[in-house]
């Protein structure tokens, strides 16, 4: 009898690891597909705010990353024009309850560490799904090797070109006419920047250095594009010093931390998001398929919320079919007439719970983003003195309610 698979995660980026290990904290067997044949650590690092902290606690892994990566203790903002501070703000003093942690945190070591935690097997790497299709209770999931695997369940956690998104009905994610470069420099004796998030903004550029630990410095550079700017895609070299060329008036250790990153050690990429109409209207869930991180919530970078959201939906999603698979589990000692499609009634219970909870918080977090990121960004003077009021108060109000957002625990009731 050929093998039916009772979870299939597609992608074994931040949101699938997540929900894997969620599921496995609950004693539910999944399997993880990866396209590449190994794990993918593009990006570098990450911004994680309180709220992920609070899901990675849930899944066990928070207090090995907190070992490994700084707390951060201030955001700093300057313009870039005046090279003036326009706001410093301790991370202490933000919100009513006085509590955030922001720690950046290296992608690699955060895949890992998540990976290490999950049995041996769980991931099977070399495996691009082409295509989905239905067969009874079941999705057929044709990969490019020619195999076919059959799931009783299927999330998506494909990133933003998602097949299963697609398959849900999801338009590709829009380019946002943005793009943005992110980079990481090591410093073998210590880089001696101050634990702080240091934020710079001015004619039509905003750009971040970040600390990830003494060594260690994540930066990304975001602008609207010219003609004359193209050439600068596939080129590192030109790239990095078209970024030294729009630092404006900032101070030298700053400047430092550009110069000295390797040029492997760079990329650039363009900025897309979901029109949040189509958070609110579309199917995050259908039958038993549903999607989780940037194949449901592409965001723009412009608020550090799109791998805490990724983690968020993993606890919440485990949870959500946890809950499910009890029920089943319930019926199933009650007869087994029906236990098929009851089965697949719980699974598709589990997914709309998911959906409900996650489908009001994506459109917020995309929203607030993409409008921070637009303020920014906009050229000439009265903008870019506008933009730093309202990054500046933002940052004292907006942020630290949307990072107090709790995923809430595991367990399930």
């Amino acid at each position: 009898m050929e093998a039916v698979e009772d979870i299939v995660i597609v992608g074994a980026g931040i949101a699938g690891l997540a929900t894997a290990l969620g599921l496995h904290r609950l004693g539910i067997r999944n399997l993880v597909l990866e396209s590449h044949d190994h794990l993918r650590t593009t990006g570098f690092a990450l911004g994680i705010w309180t709220n992920g902290w609070k899901a990675l606690d849930a899944v066990g892994v928070g207090e090995s990353l907190r070992r490994q990566h700084n707390r951060l203790l201030r955001v700093m903002t300057s313009s870039t024009i005046s090279g003036l501070c326009t706001a410093e703000i301790p991370l202490s003093a933000m919100g009513p309850q006085r509590d955030h942690e922001f720690r950046c945190v290296q992608r690699k070591i955060l895949l890992e560490t998540l990976e290490k935690e999950l049995p041996s097997g769980t991931i099977k790497f070399s495996s691009k799904v082409v295509s989905i299709e239905e067969s009874g209770y079941l999705k057929l999931i044709h990969l490019s090797d020619g195999s076919i695997l059959k799931a009783k369940l299927l999330i998506g956690c494909d990133g933003v070109n998602s097949a299963v998104a697609k398959w849900l009905g999801f338009k590709k994610p829009a380019f946002v006419a943005r793009f943005g470069i992110r980079a990481c420099v090591y410093y073998e004796n210590g880089h001696g920047l101050e634990p702080k998030i240091f934020l710079f903004m001015g004619e039509g550029v905003r750009y971040g250095v970040i600390p990830c630990d003494d060594k260690t410095i994540y930066w990304f550079f975001s602008f609207s594009p010219s003609n004359q700017d193209e050439e600068i895609i596939d080129n590192p070299s030109k790239m990095k010093q078209f970024v030294l060329s729009k630092l404006g008036k900032v101070a030298d250790n700053i400047k430092a931390v550009i110069d000295d990153t390797e040029l492997d050690d760079m990329m650039l990429s363009p900025l897309r998001f979901r029109h949040p109409w189509e958070i609110l209207w579309g199917s995050i869930s259908k039958s038993n398929v549903c999607v989780a991180g940037d194949a449901f919530h592409p965001m723009t970078p412009d608020i550090a919320q799109g791998g805490c959201a990724a983690l968020e939906d993993g606890v919440i999603l485990a949870r959500c079919l946890g809950e499910a698979m009890r029920e089943r589990q319930v019926i199933k000692c009650e007869g087994k007439g029906m236990e098929e499609e009851d089965e697949y009634k719980r699974m598709e219970m589990g997914l709309r719970n998911y959906a409900k909870e996650r489908r009001w918080r994506a459109f917020q977090l995309i929203t607030t983003a993409y409008m921070v990121g637009y303020m920014a960004q906009s050229n000439g003077k009265i903008w870019n003195f506008l933009s730093n009021i309202v990054l500046a108060r933002f940052l004292a109000g907006q942020l630290p309610r949307i990072a107090r957002y709790n995923c809430g625990k595991l367990r399930i009731s």
